[in-house]
């Protein structure tokens, strides 16, 4: 699958959470464009390999902070897990819903609300349970100088797709968030069904 990505703005970027570089990154991939973002602090390419999250877009959890999903939790840690070392990067995705979509992700919601587990859900709207693609990230870590990394994931197929890229996942960092009453089942199905390390 053909991959091209190239750095095409960079900013100074404070938040709550320290003071780091904001990257827009421009890709295609397998002939379709792509915005990413991400978010940098200090020298990624000497020292031990830097954090690093890949984190896709969840407008309901990181904007409207729903409990339905542990999403946000899950970027914060990590955007102050990299503030802490004063170095890493999170790469921020545009793939709403694992791949499905803003609007697919409400139907998700609805059939959710009917019984149906994340999973289910998804292949009740006619989808995979991920539609989300990981090769264009080694592509953008080598825009960085990085070659090997600490992951901040729970998510064994990220550590596979960047290791089948030729990334080395020195060691993959745990994102616990603990459940509540509202996530408790998502998070149970994303153990159970998707093989995620919780």
């Amino acid at each position: 699958m053909p991959v091209t990505v190239k750095l095409v703005a960079e900013a100074r970027f404070p938040s709550q959470f320290g003071d780091f570089q904001i990257h827009g990154i421009e890709a295609e991939v397998d002939g379709r464009r792509e915005e990413l973002v991400a978010v940098r602090m200090g020298d990624l390419t000497t020292g031990a390999p830097p954090l690093l999250r890949i984190h896709s877009q969840c407008l309901t959890g990181d904007v409207f902070h729903s409990l339905r999903c542990d999403c946000r939790a899950q970027l914060e840690m990590s955007l102050r897990a990299v503030a802490e070392e004063g170095r890493g990067l999170v790469i921020y995705e545009q793939k709403e819903g694992r791949g499905i979509g803003l609007v697919n992700k409400i139907r998700a919601y609805e059939l959710q609300d009917n019984g149906a587990d994340t999973v289910e859900a998804n292949e009740l709207l006619g989808f995979e349970a991920d539609l989300r693609d990981f090769s264009v990230h080694a592509h953008i870590l080598r825009l960085f100088g990085v070659e090997a990394v600490r992951l901040l994931s729970n998510n064994p197929e990220k550590i596979a797709a960047l290791e089948s890229a030729g990334i080395r996942v020195v060691e993959r960092v745990p994102v616990i968030v603990d459940p509540l009453e509202t996530t408790a089942f998502y998070i149970q199905t994303k153990r159970e069904k998707m093989g995620h390390l919780l």
